[in-house]
């Protein structure tokens, strides 16, 4: 009788969808007795950001997946066409973490667990990037092995604009996928990266259409498709569309209807290629190219977890919950009066708090 090695055998997800989907084989047929473990935020009101609970369950899926004798991938991606996940659950940080270190730092171990319950994952991973990858979503997508997504998803970090820094992953990661430069673009810069200029840098492995206009396949409208440098010798493919060209962009946008289809296609067909392999081979492979993001996520998941605990104390406190309670489109701290205040020795205080934060200027 075969031994079970599943921590929490038979046990019943409340934050997240776990599901076991037969394998095709190369003509597209179910295959019997082997699946694809299908791990599914479900948070859509809130873009997929996890919650406490939610991490937990990430972990347990996880292991579940790669102790399961029948599993030949595992997919991991999110309900609805708006994101694979916006990271951390803001309101959870704002309301119950903001000035509470100590509980960070626990919770902050349990998110080190999620990201190393994805990199030791003994099956191979994807990443069906079904919508807005950002943040912790983008630091836990990288994590994965492969990613594929759709044209409409975008690809960014926050921190620095919200009162972190990147260090669950990205400061890890990043570097080894797109190289120095890109990396201090999106780490320190917040700038968001279309679906196209993620594939066009080596982000990620496919980008496939969602959108259909009229019955017919669309590529993304809001996204500049067509190759070409522009008169400083940028190339610009991949951008996001400004002025005239973006609102006739979103005129079109407004007619189109969302399919994934093709997205949930490509990720079936990398899962059977993954099948037509030698398993313990695959195994090895990946443990082995996983050393390099290993490597630099083993040598400083522990310290920035100290650091990132610390930080709810001071910028992070603030930067939270203005992004909580601030009004629409006024989410951010005053930027300038920060830098003004410390630079006259403030020190971080309530008095502080209150003069950068929009929640406290309105009417």
């Amino acid at each position: 009788m075969l031994k079970s090695h599943t921590l929490v055998p038979e046990y019943e997800y409340k934050e997240i969808q776990y599901e076991l989907r037969p394998v095709r084989d190369p003509s597209g047929n179910p295959v019997d007795g082997l699946h694809n473990a299908w791990i599914v935020l479900d948070n859509p009101e809130q873009l997929n950001s996890y919650t406490t609970d939610t991490v937990k369950e990430v972990i347990l899926a996880f292991r579940q997946a790669s102790m399961d004798r029948s599993v030949v991938s595992v997919v991991f991606t999110a309900v609805g066409d708006r994101s694979f996940c916006t990271g951390g659950n803001t309101k959870e940080y704002a309301e119950y973490y903001a000035g509470n270190p100590q509980e960070y730092k626990q919770y902050m171990r349990l998110f080190n667990d999620m990201i190393d319950s994805i990199l030791r994952c003994d099956k191979p991973t994807i990443n069906r990037v079904n919508g807005m990858r950002l943040a912790g979503g983008q630091e836990i997508g990288m994590a994965c092995d492969f990613s594929v997504a759709a044209d409409t998803a975008r690809f960014g970090q926050a921190g620095p604009k919200h009162g972190s820094a990147p260090d669950g992953g990205s400061t890890d990661f990043l570097p080894l996928y797109v190289g120095f430069s890109r990396a201090m673009e999106s780490g320190i810069l917040c700038e968001m990266w279309s679906a196209h200029k993620a594939l066009m840098i080596g982000l990620i492995n496919q980008v496939v259409p969602v959108l259909k206009v009229d019955g017919k396949w669309i590529a993304n409208p809001m996204v500049i498709t067509d190759r070409f440098v522009d008169d400083f010798g940028t190339i610009v493919y991949g951008d996001f569309k400004h002025g005239s060209e973006r609102e006739a962009a979103k005129q079109l946008l407004a007619k189109a209807e969302t399919d994934f289809s093709k997205l949930d296609d490509a990720v079936e067909d990398l899962c059977t290629k993954i099948l037509m392999l030698m398993p313990e081979c695959v195994s090895k492979t990946i443990s082995s190219l996983r050393k390099h993001k290993q490597w630099h996520w083993d040598n400083t998941n522990a310290t920035n977890r100290e650091w990132l605990a610390l930080n709810m104390m001071t910028e992070a406190k603030a930067g939270f919950r203005a992004f909580n309670e601030g009004p629409k489109g006024k989410r951010e701290v005053d930027f300038i009066k920060l830098r003004q205040m410390l630079a006259e020795g403030h020190p971080w205080d309530d008095e502080l708090v209150r003069a950068i934060s929009p929640q406290y200027q309105q009417g």
